[in-house]
């Protein structure tokens, strides 16, 4: 394959100081030419010292590739001390927050590039040539399978299908490459033009009619957040949302259950 095609990997971070050798190293193994790459950072709300390391690997992250940037937008959220990040009571808030800061970041950034790459910090593990395995499936939206281990079940549980019935482990037998409707941001490639057209990671509810959706999802009915939700509001939001948005202006969300990336611990 010719490799022309320009690539901007986007990480939005939040105390990932300790993630940030293993994330790096990753980038530094990837296949597809350096020069063709381009990275960009939102540091947002950080205790630890994550914006210092970001910024202070910044000019050698420039000689490495294509160019690297960081920008900084704090939104004054914390997770309540002893309380995970999963928990259902603080999801709305934190999948806004997280939305707000991922249309930051691509807003920021995107420029000539022909693809976008979402990668979590977090994640640990993933094929070298990733990136030529997202160009040769022709798809416009595609979704790894992220796991903690090989062959377990899927620890991105927003990428789904069939109303959330249905995630990528379950999808293994049917092939390398499979529908999908909602989408994880674990890892996540994008065709750049889309998101110029206008797909975004919507920060509310999305998709109220859409027949994709979940009806029972964790959002519906969640109490404390009255701006936002009621028990008669449905959709999806952030990543989710995006895969709603996607079909909506008539793109599809493809996913693949056989490459598998690590995420560390949670």
């Amino acid at each position: 394959m010719d490799n022309t095609e320009k690539i901007l990997i986007l990480t939005p971070v939040k105390d990932a100081e300790l993630s940030l050798e293993t994330y790096f190293k990753l980038l530094e193994q990837l296949t597809y030419p350096h020069h063709l790459i381009s990275l960009a950072f939102l540091e947002s709300d950080s205790i630890d010292q994550t914006y210092k390391e970001l910024k202070k690997r910044l000019p050698q992250l420039n000689q490495k590739f294509d160019s690297a940037n960081l920008w900084k937008k704090d939104y004054g959220f914390r997770i309540p001390e002893g309380m995970p990040r999963w928990a259902l009571k603080i999801q709305v808030q934190r999948r806004t927050i997280l939305a707000k800061s991922r249309n930051q970041l691509l807003f920021h950034a995107l420029n000539e590039q022909d693809w976008v790459l979402w990668i979590d910090v977090d994640v640990i593990e993933y094929p070298p040539d990733i990136i030529e395995r997202f160009l040769n499936t022709g798809k416009v939206i595609v979704h790894p399978h992220c796991v903690k281990k090989y062959g377990g079940n899927s620890f991105d549980l927003n990428a789904w299908r069939d109303k959330g019935k249905r995630y990528m482990h379950d999808l293994r037998k049917e092939g390398d490459l499979v529908k999908i409707h909602g989408v994880g941001g674990t890892m996540l490639f994008i065709k750049a033009d889309i998101h110029r057209e206008g797909l975004v990671f919507p920060p509310f509810l999305y998709g109220n009619q859409s027949k994709l959706i979940r009806h029972d999802n964790y959002f519906s009915g969640t109490k404390g957040i009255e701006w936002l939700l009621s028990k008669k509001y449905k959709g999806e939001i952030e990543t989710e949302g995006l895969g709603m948005m996607a079909y909506d202006m008539g793109y599809e969300c493809w996913g693949m259950p056989n490459l598998e990336i690590i995420h560390k611990d949670a």
